[in-house]
């Protein structure tokens, strides 16, 4: 359905024609017109171009008082977001949300792990005691020794996977083949300075320990090399701490304000009450509580698609709002509910009237390639979140399968059975139920690498986006959607399979 432009142009003056021409259609009238549209049913036409794509500032904000560098935001998913997401996505300058669907003690564990860093990485290290033996080392490549065998315990020592593999008696204590206790790092340095210490020590590894004496983690100069041989980091999402944010989901049971509360203390930045349909009393009160208890945390809700909804969790004060329905590329809820709302349409319905209320939005579900962040953000949202788009990359839970030839991560919707056999059923409203009906299913993710080197690149072709659009910023971007200056229209299934590569025998598609 393409909408009559009322507006008149002046474009035909210059070659004197009688006719009179215009360019595509406010945003405000193409999305009147009672049709959902998806990213990829709308094309954005192009503006003036004025300056380099380097020059373009994606600085944003996740929620009304936490600002990011750039507008990433990993999903409360389990495939997703755990310690190494969370860490790396905050070196980056986004954020992550720490997935709910695990019990309270372990996701504080999850968050406090990925607080207690400064450098992007994050493993789940090994500890032992002298006195110990390895039966299975795992995939690590080292086991930290303390004098307990836990991390809150001396370090006396490093194994090396390479060493234990050498033995000819697996029984063989770790007192017998341990290195000697290499020297330690404080966990707040920073890349830069971890770094340095490698080297100036010329070490190749050295526990990192917090404050209170814990080990965090071992970092070691493979490391080190293989950071360095990624694109530079931008500027880090900080909280008021000095480190790193980190953002947790809740649910909306009465359980979940203990769980709150434990995640506060942990040192949490941002909170989502996680819904797949969140304009419910269960949220709105959730809301209340979370912001009459700890009025200095921003606490974002939803997930919205409609005016309506958006206007019910403002009003019991969420800082920010997801807004998707059925839009991921594993749920089904759209299929099976028969409710939900086309991703673009929802995205500049709902930030229109968040706008107008200074609430940021998040857009949730849908994000493919960087063309659908570009469209994301231009239609107003601050944000992109990103599930699938992150999973299968090495900061993703999980290991690594083959499956048909091909090295895959496992990748599964909230809405699961296999997810709500663990608890994500609350999501759905659904945990009181006798029968569960998925809306969701379990897939895998092919491997992407790091994120530390996919997100950097995705970005900079969002730049170029920007600079296509004449938008030299977020705030440039929503300016030009709010004054009708920015034009859109809608692609034909003819125009979309166009806008694609087409025509070819075969071909490989690398983006950088």
């Amino acid at each position: 359905m393409v909408p009559k432009n009322p507006r008149s142009p002046s474009s035909g003056a210059m070659n004197g024609s009688c006719c009179e021409l215009e360019d595509g259609f406010p945003a405000v009238q193409l999305f009147g017109q009672g049709v959902s549209y998806t990213y990829d049913d709308v094309i954005l036409l192009p503006g003036y171009i004025d300056f380099p794509a380097d020059a373009v500032d994606l600085s944003t904000r996740l929620s009304r008082r936490r600002p990011l560098a750039i507008p990433c935001v990993a999903s409360p998913m389990d495939t997703v977001s755990e310690a190494a997401m969370s860490v790396a996505m905050a070196a980056l300058g986004g954020a992550a949300i720490v997935h709910c669907n695990n019990a309270p003690d372990s996701q504080v564990a999850i968050v406090r792990a990925a607080k207690a860093r400064r450098i992007p990485f994050a493993t789940d290290p090994i500890f032992l005691s002298p006195s110990d033996s390895v039966s299975d080392f795992g995939p690590a490549a080292y086991a930290i020794v303390t004098e307990s065998g836990t991390s809150k315990s001396r370090v006396v020592g490093v194994v090396a996977k390479s060493d234990w593999d050498g033995l000819a008696n697996r029984n063989t204590l770790v007192s017998e083949y341990m290195r000697h206790a290499p020297v330690s790092a404080p966990a707040s340095y920073d890349f830069e300075k971890v770094a340095s210490f490698l080297a100036g020590g010329g070490l190749e590894y050295a526990p990192l320990v917090a404050e209170d004496g814990e080990v965090v983690d071992l970092v070691t100069k493979e490391d080190v090399e293989r950071i360095k041989g990624f694109p530079r980091l931008g500027v880090p999402s900080l909280g008021a701490d000095g480190r790193f944010v980190v953002g947790a989901a809740i649910g909306t049971r009465e359980t979940d304000k203990e769980r709150l509360e434990h995640l506060v203390k942990a040192g949490t930045n941002v909170v989502v009450v996680d819904s797949s349909q969140g304009n419910s009393i269960y949220q709105i009160e959730m809301i209340k509580y979370a912001k009459s208890m700890y009025p200095e945390l921003d606490v974002i809700g939803g997930n919205v698609v409609t005016v309506a909804q958006a206007q019910n969790l403002i009003k019991v004060g969420a800082d920010g709002l997801r807004v998707g329905m059925g839009s991921g590329s594993i749920c089904t809820t759209q299929e099976v509910c028969a409710v939900g709302r086309g991703q673009a349409t929802a995205v500049y319905k709902v930030s229109s009237f968040a706008k107008e209320h200074d609430v940021p939005v998040i857009a949730d579900g849908g994000i493919s390639n960087s063309g659908h962040i570009v469209k994301a953000l231009t239609l107003g949202a601050s944000t992109v979140m990103m599930g699938s788009f992150l999973a299968g990359s090495s900061e993703a839970p999980g290991v690594y399968e083959y499956l048909n030839g091909h090295r895959v991560k496992k990748y599964r919707g909230m809405g699961s059975l296999e997810a709500m056999t663990k608890g994500s059923d609350a999501r759905y409203l659904g945990d009181t139920l006798k029968l569960k009906v998925a809306q969701g299913v379990v897939g895998a993710v092919a491997d992407k690498g790091s994120i530390l080197k996919f997100i950097p690149y995705t970005m900079q072709a969002v730049k170029q986006g920007f600079q296509d659009l004449g938008a030299s910023s977020l705030q440039s971007a929503h300016d030009l959607l709010h004054s009708e200056v920015l034009r859109l229209e809608v692609r034909t299934g003819a125009a979309q399979v166009e806008g694609g590569v087409h025509g070819l025998v075969s071909f490989e598609k690398k983006f950088f």
